[in-house]
């Protein structure tokens, strides 16, 4: 070996002979006791191996490395099992007849922000108390006295608003995206099965009503976790005519409906007075085509609207952050972020007139 200062280095004959006994090849299986046994105790014929490694662990153990003809075709094997799966997993959805009105055309956008479900808050520390069945039970609820608030409406399309902090945390380790650890109720993969199983539930319940385009926004408490869920639900709803799911990894997402164009976002990118002219740079065509503009924002829990009028090459855009029904944790009420309405927010587009009712539904 040569010496480098402190380190040794192996020389290139040194490095060959390590690579050459390390190399086994299907030839040098008969006669070595110890890959033998490995194969017997894993039950590997000798006639599948196609290559073999071996080495030797810090406490002397022989270690090896096979590769089978199994192994080879592997990708052959598992893809189509894969696919089949995907397939069989999704249910087929038969079409629905809808009773047409005659009054004018609205778009419902049903908007349950920031639920947070795997959130626990206990009454006695926070007043108000929330878990994963608070959760589950509010946007239900939510949904349902919306839909009720419409039904004398003509409401051709819903604008169902997902993601935005649909789970409390983004790992094993309770904590958010960014490694804030929170007070959870469940455990992560509970979470994930309840969320995915709610939002099928809300689709097929507003799919009664009109088609569902489903547009998911990241955001910073799930954004690896949600955005792998609004997939499962593209997925699921991959056979259903009627539902569309945007899970693109867009920051900000926009949706056309008539004379309206609608900005979706979490609403903890980029600032408020920057979104009028992003949506006019990102979406020119649909900016120009259009008359009334909104940006629909989470994250805050409570209520803040504001309005750009008239400046230069925009009309007015409405930025209006939504409240949301999730409860007030230890954290939020030690520092006095408590007291605000808790809710799900809808409202009505007019084909041709924009924004014209909102609907919120009150815990």
């Amino acid at each position: 070996m040569k010496e480098y200062g402190r380190r040794l280095r192996l020389s290139k004959e040194e490095e060959e002979l390590i690579y050459q006994n390390r190399a086994e090849t299907v030839d040098n299986i008969n006669g070595n006791t110890a890959l033998e046994l490995h194969l017997n105790q894993r039950g590997i014929d000798k006639k599948d191996v196609v290559s073999v490694k071996h080495w030797q662990s810090a406490s002397g153990e022989l270690r090896f490395s096979i590769v089978t003809k199994e192994n080879i075709n592997d990708k052959e094997n598992i893809l189509p099992k894969i696919k089949e799966l995907i397939e069989n997993y999704s249910p087929n959805y038969k079409k629905i007849k809808r009773n047409k009105k005659d009054a004018n055309e609205h778009l419902l956008v049903i908007n349950p922000a920031d639920i947070h479900i795997g959130k626990y808050a206990n009454s006695v520390e926070t007043i108000d108390g929330y878990d994963i069945d608070t959760a589950v039970e509010r946007v239900i609820e939510g949904i349902n006295g919306i839909l009720w608030k419409v039904e004398n409406f003509n409401v051709d399309r819903i604008l169902f608003c997902i993601g935005n902090d649909i789970l409390h945390i983004d790992n094993v380790y309770n904590t958010t995206t960014k490694g804030t650890h929170q007070d959870t109720d469940g455990k992560w993969w509970e979470h994930f099965e309840i969320a995915l199983a709610l939002y099928v539930k809300c689709v097929e319940m507003l799919r009664e009503v009109a088609p569902v385009d489903c547009v998911h926004s990241m955001s910073n408490h799930d954004y690896q976790s949600g955005f792998h869920l609004a997939h499962a639900l593209k997925s699921w709803f991959r056979k259903c005519d009627d539902v569309t799911v945007d899970a693109e990894v867009s920051h900000r997402k926009y949706y056309r409906y008539g004379n309206s164009l609608i900005g979706l976002e979490h609403g903890d990118g980029a600032k408020m007075d920057k979104l009028p002219l992003l949506m006019a740079n990102e979406k020119p065509k649909e900016w120009s085509e259009t008359k009334f503009r909104y940006w629909y924002l989470h994250h805050l829990h409570h209520k803040v609207k504001h309005k750009y009028l008239d400046a230069k090459d925009y009309i007015g855009v409405t930025i209006e952050y939504l409240r949301s029904p999730s409860g007030t944790d230890s954290w939020h009420n030690r520092k006095g972020f408590c007291g605000v309405p808790k809710a799900v927010e809808g409202f009505l587009h007019e084909k041709f007139n924009g924004q014209v009712a909102r609907i919120t539904h009150y815990f």
